[in-house]
């Protein structure tokens, strides 16, 4: 069964004064040259999805001189009938609603849209730094179990507390600090642990999608391999945290923890990050994008929305021939500033053009 994003509306969103779209169920090619405001639609399909695409600020989503961004949507899911609303506020407090009921939890929006985004940018999950990977596994172990999204939410908020108080006590506890530092150790562990849990089922759910996705892409059988490095993990979080204590209060940060654990990956068994080619890495970017879409579908039995924002052009004839022909069914929406693959086969073209959208031609 698929979502089937039906209906968007935009107002004084980004490039768009105004904009009415209606979506076939599968594949809609959104053209036009850069600059123009492909990327914006995409965007905002994320933002009622609960997702971030450029992680951009709210005001930045607002069109120059307007004061709120309004976006909303139509969807089905199975049965269900949605409307999803969002009024961003260019300052102040945004607002969310699902069927005219407000959103109070990310989680509510993770249970009525979800989207599979592909970027340029992906090409960081392999290069970058251990954050983007923490982030796609995040992101992975939320879509596979929407549970998961308050235990990664009370880590975040446990962590923010505890680095205050390092930073208030400036390397030196008093009594009550110290019990107070207890206290919010306790509470870490508990949600660290559980959150590492969760990462590692996830990790191991996605890992045999991977190398299967890479093959498909890549055109070769090489083994993917994917390793969640918690060094804490050894000792537990507890014992782990007293033993980093005194390091914490020097430097006023949690220097160990669920935010600081890498995703080691490896192509044919070396380091990917070092070892592996720009094209391979490119690959195994698509291949963890696409194995998360994959496992997600087969676990819900629902498939998210594809969102590609220009992901063709940075790839080679023949990458762009793989990625296409695995694309899983349901609803994608692509962005392309170039010529459209004739493997694309959209049911619906788009153009886009100085902030205004309709059919091409």
């Amino acid at each position: 069964m698929a979502l089937h994003l039906r209906h968007l509306w935009l107002t004084d969103y980004r490039s768009y004064e105004s904009a009415d779209v209606t979506l076939p169920p599968g594949t809609t090619a959104i053209i036009g040259r850069n600059g123009q405001g492909k990327t914006n639609l995409l965007e905002a399909v994320a933002y009622l999805a609960g997702s971030s695409l450029r992680g951009a600020t709210t005001e930045a989503m607002v069109r120059t001189g307007a004061e709120r961004a309004v976006v909303r949507a139509e969807a089905v899911r199975g049965p269900r009938e949605l409307l999803v609303e969002a009024e961003i506020a260019a300052r102040g407090r945004s607002r969310m609603q699902l069927n005219r009921q407000p959103v109070k939890r990310r989680r509510d929006l993770l249970e009525a849209l979800s989207v599979t985004l592909f970027s340029p940018d992906d090409l960081v999950l392999v290069k970058g730094g251990p954050a983007e990977r923490r982030r796609w596994l995040d992101d992975a172990a939320v879509g596979l179990d929407h549970q998961t999204d308050g235990v990664r939410s009370d880590v975040e908020r446990i962590l923010k507390q505890r680095n205050a108080l390092l930073k208030q006590s400036r390397g030196r506890l008093d009594e009550a600090a110290a019990l107070t530092l207890d206290v919010w150790d306790d509470r870490l562990t508990r949600a660290g642990e559980a959150l590492a849990e969760r990462r590692e089922a996830a990790l191991a759910e996605l890992v045999p999608r991977m190398t299967q996705a890479y093959r498909d892409l890549a055109g070769i059988a090489l083994p993917v391999s994917g390793t969640y490095d918690a060094p804490w993990r050894a000792v537990g979080l507890a014992r782990a945290l007293a033993d980093a204590r005194d390091q914490d209060l020097r430097r006023g940060v949690t220097t160990v923890g669920p935010h600081r654990d890498e995703v080691v990956l490896g192509i044919d068994d070396l380091p990917a990050r070092t070892h592996a080619s720009q094209g391979e890495q490119r690959s195994l970017a698509l291949a963890m994008r696409l194995a998360v879409h994959r496992a997600i579908t087969e676990v819900s039995g629902e498939s998210p929305i594809l969102l590609l924002d220009d992901v063709l052009s940075e790839l080679d004839d023949g990458r762009t021939e793989a990625l296409l022909a695995h694309l899983p069914p349901g609803q994608t929406l692509l962005t392309t500033a170039g010529p459209l693959p004739r493997q694309t086969e959209p049911e619906l073209v788009l153009r886009v053009a100085d902030g205004r959208i309709g059919p091409d031609g």
